[in-house]
């Protein structure tokens, strides 16, 4: 199946792309990107982006010295923003969702978990994901290429196998294709090790600091959680026909497990489990057998103190550990649902945030 067989992509676009002239936004480049993405859901796969541009799209209405404050840049944003999604949502004939999201939010396991069902939810129904850096309360994220790093864990957070990242040049070259002319386009990096950052070049180089070390930063993000990454030329809308004839484009950076494995490996051996459910009999077998959602019905005792988004460790009811996911809710309120219906917690708790409370997708068998 190679670069072609995934089912789930990020698509990445930057600013350049989104306001070319450096404010308000454009479509000049945004049309072929959109047919594409329009193409392969139609397909049946499922399209994630993540978008940059909102600062330039509100750069002309708010008024500003040579250099923006922060200030400047975040009333940009919030108005921008507005811009950068009507924008995007003229091209296609489905409809769009926002989401706002910072490194902040990725880092803190409940809100992982809620961005994570958000998503999962979108895509259930049809809806494409438009997610920006949410740069109307972030600071230090305010920097040029911060969405490459944010789309690598955007496709982590999304179960996603597949990442584009849409820049205006081709992709990584041996050298600075502007100023060398023997300068070589890499169609695929096998590993990123530091021999790939040192084509990023130093800070006087104007595509590097464009972006070009953080899109490999982020190539290596997603290709350590077996995500696919490819860096293509966004400019060119030739691109993306050539890719939905099956033909490689700019640089492929080769994913270093398959995404399952990957996903366990992080579940297994990087979250350290705050807590433990037992399961009845039914509930282990349709964990094992069957590949389901572990359900309120199935548990019979908690032990230890977790909070929502925490790893918990799963046994069965003779001991024996048998799997490791996230949980939907913490112990406490477990503690109350244990054994009931999933129907019957929203009154008990008076909320039910999920109806289940390990998804499949954030369990790992052991």
């Amino acid at each position: 199946m190679g670069l072609f067989g995934w089912h789930r992509a990020v698509i990445k676009v930057g600013s350049a792309l989104i306001a070319p002239e450096g404010k308000d936004c454009s479509g000049q480049f945004l049309l072929p990107i959109a047919r594409y993405i329009s193409e392969c859901r139609q397909q049946g796969k499922e399209v994630i982006i993540v978008s940059s541009g909102s600062v330039a799209a509100g750069r002309g209405l708010i008024n500003h010295g040579e250099v923006p404050s922060i200030a400047e840049k975040q009333a940009m944003a919030a108005v921008g923003q507005t811009r950068m999604m009507a924008n995007w949502a003229r091209f296609f004939d489905f409809p769009c969702a926002q989401i706002l999201i910072t490194h902040d939010d990725l880092a803190d396991r409940r809100r992982y978990v809620n961005i994570k069902n958000t998503i999962r939810e979108l895509l259930n129904n049809g809806i494409l994901p438009i997610v920006n850096e949410n740069d109307s309360v972030a600071t230090q994220e305010l920097k040029v290429g911060d969405n490459d790093n944010l789309a690598a864990m955007v496709s982590q957070v999304s179960d996603a196998d597949f990442l584009m990242i849409c820049s205006d040049i081709d992709g990584l070259y041996t050298a600075d294709p502007r100023s060398n002319p023997d300068a070589q386009l890499l169609n695929t990096v096998d590993l990123v090790d530091a021999s790939i950052y040192s084509l990023a070049g130093g800070t006087s180089n104007k595509i590097a600091t464009g972006g070009m070390r953080t899109k490999i930063e982020a190539a290596e993000k997603a290709t350590f959680n077996g995500v696919h990454t490819l860096i293509v030329n966004g400019r060119k809308g030739l691109v993306f026909d050539k890719l939905l004839q099956g033909e490689q484009q700019g640089t492929w950076f080769k994913r270093q497990a398959s995404p399952k494995k990957a996903r366990k490996h992080w579940l297994q051996y990087t979250l350290k489990s705050q807590g433990q459910i037992v399961l009845d009999a039914g509930a282990e077998k349709a964990v094992l057998n069957k590949g389901a959602s572990l359900l309120s019905i199935g548990i019979t005792q908690i032990e230890g103190v977790f909070h929502k988004g925490d790893a918990v460790n799963l046994f069965n009811i003779g001991g024996q550990l048998i799997a490791k996911g996230i949980s939907q809710y913490s112990s406490i309120e477990l503690s109350k649902i244990k054994g009931k219906q999933s129907q019957q917690i929203v009154d008990i708790l008076g909320y039910c945030p999920s109806d289940v409370i390990i998804h499949r997708d954030d369990l790992v068998i052991l």
